[in-house]
Order: C-alpha cells, then structure tokens, then sequence
C-alpha cells in the first residue's frame, strides 16, 4: 500500500494572497522538518516562489498547472514519483470547481488543512459576481484569511458573508503592517437550545452534532427533536442505537455517517437504516463511546417514523 502523502489546499481568488501565504510557511523553521515538498501552482499570480530562499529549499519542486485539463490522478502521481514528494501543498485557481481536484487527487492523499486567503477590498465583489466558487471554497475551508484588510473596511461584511456558509471556519483579519487580528463576532446557533423542546431542521443536523459534541454541558438537561437516519448492530450495548446523517466534511470522497448514542428499550423494533423523528434528553456523562470523556449521551422519549428529507447529506455548516 502506498504512503499517505498529506495535502496542504490553499484557497482563493487570483491576488487574494495564496502564493504570499505559501512562501511564509516555506520559510517558517517549523515546517522545514526535511521532508521533500511538492508545490501544485495551479495559476500565475504576480509573486513568485523562489527555492533558492528557502531552507533545504533543494528538496521543494515547484511544478505550475495552466490549464485544468492537465489536473488528472496520472499527472499528480507522476509529480511526485518524480519529485519523491512527501507532502503536498496546492494553490488552487479560484475558478475552478473543488470537485475537479477530489476526482483527480490519487487515493493515497489526504487533505491535512485547507486555508483560504482573500483581499478584503475585493471580496465583496467576487462574492456577488461569483457566488458558486465562492461558496465552492468557503464551504470546505478550516480558515479564511482577510489580508490588506484596514479599519475602514466593513468587518461584518466580510463575517457575514462567511458565516453564511461556514459557521466553523477561524476568521482572521490582516492589516497591512503585518498585524493579525482574530474576529471575535459571536453567532447565534439556528435553532433556539433555551426553548423547552429544542427542534433541529434537517439542514442544521451537522451543526447540534458539532455543537454538542464539542460542548455536551451546554445541552445537560435539554430535550431535542430531530430526524434521523438509524444505525443498528449487534454489537452495540443492549436497548441502544445510533441516530444520526451522512455529513461531508471536504468534498463526496469524505462523506462519513455521524450521530448520537441513543438509549431506548425499544430500539429493537426500528428498522435500521430507517428515517425516524427522535425527541431525547441529553445527560452530559462520561462514557468509553467518548473515549471515557464526557459527551452527549441522548435517553430517548419518543420516536416515530419519517420521510427521508429533501438532502439527505448534511454539511458542517
């Protein structure tokens, strides 16, 4: 079986900063560890990388992409047979489609990080001239990166615009001193977990999961009414089950199936991979299933049968 090689995807529009960002992390001592580093340029902006300026620059190869028909599986794999590459970082063309790379990507890479970079003066107007490849990017990305940002630009714009997509990605602000700024805007979850039955939609499953699992005291006590897709088998504890969706996280090839331990004395007579409406209370307890932390371990109140919903995949965000 071939190695993993790990994917660094730095995203955004052309000028927007990419190939600034990947010559600072070149250059940053922390991730000169020797590993050989393959570089994908998939578009030609006005910086330059120069191996020369880095050091062990002699083991990164920098290989530039120009047209979207050359980004194929047997193209990325003769790179780094070529190049001995044990990593890979890829500055992504803004216009193009993220399910262009996922069908090209060999099976044996994995995305580690995606980052995001943008101009603050211009991504209001990508963002609605463009809106598909902007969402496109957003959608996926672990950070966005607003550079050349100054005060009199509209921070909550550029927040809005984000979170609108992606309500998990960090947010950071750039002044052009070089100064770093983190946005520190506190969003409001889309379902309301005061109210005495806290009711999910199907679209913001991915959202309670990522929520509750993250902060399982913040739902002690609290019932919750979503839909799910149910998971049983004979080797989990007896009168449980799993309800929970498909969620992607990056693009189809990390479609994965997530959900909530749910305790119920007769879960024995739902159907498995069956769409059921379930109404629990969560007790934030310690339990191996969380790795012997504390997480969200759901008792179950009621549950009835439901239609599959419109999407059946959720997103995180």
């Amino acid at each position: 079986m071939a190695a993993v090689i790990p994917v660094y995807l730095f995203l955004g529009f052309l000028d927007g900063g990419k190939t600034k960002f990947i010559h600072e992390t070149l250059c940053d001592k922390r991730f000169q560890d020797g590993d050989r580093t393959l570089v994908i340029l998939c578009e030609e902006g006005e910086e330059e990388l120069d191996t020369s300026k880095y050091s062990g620059g002699s083991k990164v190869t920098i290989v530039s992409i120009d047209e979207k028909e050359q980004l194929t599986k047997e193209f990325l794999e003769q790179q780094v047979k070529q190049s001995r590459a044990e990593r890979v970082m890829i500055e992504y063309n803004g216009m193009w489609l993220l399910d262009d790379l996922g069908n090209a990507m060999p099976e044996n890479w994995q995305i580690y990080q995606i980052m995001m970079m943008a101009d603050s003066k211009t991504f209001e107007m990508f963002n609605s001239n463009m809106r598909q490849l902007v969402y496109d990017k957003i959608n996926v990305t672990e950070m966005v990166a607003f550079n050349r940002y100054s005060s009199d630009i509209d921070k909550m714009k550029l927040h809005t615009i984000v979170r609108a997509i992606n309500r998990r990605a960090a947010i950071i602000y750039e002044y052009n001193d070089g100064t770093v700024e983190n946005d520190d805007i506190v969003d409001p979850l889309p379902f309301d977990i005061n109210a005495p039955v806290v009711e999910v939609k199907d679209e913001d499953f991915g959202l309670l999961y990522l929520d509750a699992m993250d902060k399982p005291q913040n739902y002690d006590g609290k019932t919750l009414k979503f839909k799910a897709l149910i998971a049983r088998s004979g080797n989990m504890p007896k009168n449980t089950f799993v309800g929970g969706r498909f969620a992607m996280t990056c693009c189809v090839e990390d479609i994965r199936y997530v959900g909530f331990l749910c305790n119920w004395k007769k879960s024995s007579t739902l159907a498995n991979k069956g769409w059921y409406t379930v109404t629990a209370k969560v007790r934030a307890q310690k339990d191996k299933m969380f790795g012997n932390e504390v997480g969200p371990m759901l008792y179950v109140e009621d549950v009835t049968k439901a239609e599959k919903p419109e999407e059946e995949t959720v997103y995180f965000s």
